[in-house]
């Protein structure tokens, strides 16, 4: 059934069925929850194995490209004619090229094996949740989803520390958020190079995404040159790394190229805007938004969305019990809309569905229904039957509104119905 709108000031919970709960069910309970519960850590395997990856193919470049260039030298000696003392001088330097590239190879044989371990300490503590255990697992991850938000944030020594102290550095993604902080920071003071060398590293995947954050990055680059009213280096620059991209993106060329023509100011609303901070600012939400994408993250801290979930539960569609709920004094501290953090995660949330709704009283804190039925005072405030009996017996049958200080006979009252 729905609640009908009167202005109470009293919150709604959903209706739970009462049922007989043995051992067995409240096992299988626990089952179900635990098995949900996983399917939300795609994130937590994904990130470490997305990384390992990485490192595989670049270990792989590496060697394929050392020793081509390797067997290129070999190949030119052996057609050239040349000295024993010169072949003696190619072949130590191959010697030492070699050498150099097993101690390569050797790092990178270490880098992967710790990755490889970190892949395997998730997946080990994702099998180890169990019912009887659950509590303790539960915690564990919610000092994941906190570290998580604090990397975010770019609250990277706070995160740390409570990772170091809760001894899980294997199942958060620190050093993945330390490798953005170095392109966030440059970024921030102006510069792109930091950003562009990241978008080398990752090409074929910003490639294949058909991402547009190199392409960014390289006009803000010229546009810095025109504010610098340097618009030889302009030029050669645009040719150079913008050409390239014309047959994609001729439009944005087009109107980035006209700001030569002006100063760094202009006028013309239309070219002030390449000129405006707030570009570098949506070059470090792109980039961010990239750099999630890149490793499967989700693009909201996870944090956020199991917020989210659960506050989903209380915004319903009546609105003046929201206006009870997120913006009265009187609510309740225990009510998360209360705090204006909340409310602001709340905000985008659709509608809860609540077929049934259970009233509070305000005065006892306590469920209104067959029982305890609520009754409307004159001025339309509802408190339940048990709290205005007892305010009539101890005041010689009247009334007080404890919201308005309305005075009346308990006759005067009238009984609610839900519908």
């Amino acid at each position: 059934m729905e609640m009908d709108s009167l202005p109470n000031g009293n919150s709604t919970i959903p209706t739970t069925t009462t049922s007989i709960t043995t051992p067995s069910t409240a096992l299988s309970s626990k089952l179900t929850q635990l098995t949900e519960s996983l399917k939300l850590e795609h994130q937590f395997l994904r990130v470490p194995f997305e990384l390992y990856k990485k490192t595989i193919r670049t270990n792989h470049r590496a060697v394929e490209k050392e020793v081509s260039s390797v067997i290129s030298v070999v190949n030119d000696a052996a057609d050239s004619d040349i000295s024993n003392d010169d072949a003696v001088q190619h072949l130590t330097s191959l010697v030492s090229r070699l050498q150099g590239l097993k101690r390569k190879l050797e790092e990178g044989s270490r880098t992967e094996n710790l990755q490889a371990q970190r892949c395997r300490a998730r997946i080990d503590h994702l099998e180890s949740a169990d019912v009887e255990n659950l509590s303790e697992w539960n915690n564990t991850r919610m000092k994941r989803i906190l570290v998580d938000y604090m990397l975010r944030m770019s609250y990277y020594d706070t995160g740390l520390k409570l990772a170091e102290s809760s001894d899980m550095l294997d199942l958060v993604d620190i050093d993945v958020f330390l490798e953005s902080k170095r392109v966030i920071d440059a970024l921030q003071k102006r510069e792109v190079a930091p950003a562009l060398a990241w978008c080398a590293d990752n090409k074929s995947r910003l490639k294949k995404s058909k991402s547009k954050f190199e392409f960014q990055l390289r006009l803000q680059e010229y546009v810095e040159l025109v504010r610098a009213e340097d618009h030889l280096r302009a030029i050669t620059y645009a040719r150079k790394y913008l050409a390239p991209w014309a047959a994609t993106h001729m439009k944005e060329m087009q109107r980035v190229f006209a700001i030569v023509a002006f100063k760094s100011n202009p006028d013309c609303a239309v070219y002030k805007v390449f000129f405006e901070p707030k570009q570098w600012d949506f070059l470090v939400e792109q980039f961010k938004q990239e750099f999630c994408r890149l490793y499967g993250m989700t693009l909201e801290p996870l944090l956020n969305i199991f917020l989210q979930a659960g506050l989903s539960a209380l915004k319903t569609p009546y609105p003046l019990l929201i206006d009870f709920l997120c913006y009265k004094d009187d609510c309740t501290k225990e009510d998360p809309l209360s705090q204006e953090s909340f409310r602001k995660l709340a905000l985008p949330l659709p509608f809860s569905k609540q077929h049934h709704s259970k009233l509070v009283c305000y005065i006892t804190k306590e469920l209104m229904d067959t029982e305890n039925p609520p009754q409307v005072l004159p001025n339309g405030y509802v408190y339940s039957t048990k709290a205005l009996e007892e305010m009539a017996k101890r005041n010689d049958g009247k009334i007080t509104c404890p919201r308005t200080g309305l005075v009346c006979n308990y006759s005067e009252v009238v009984k609610a119905y839900i519908s």
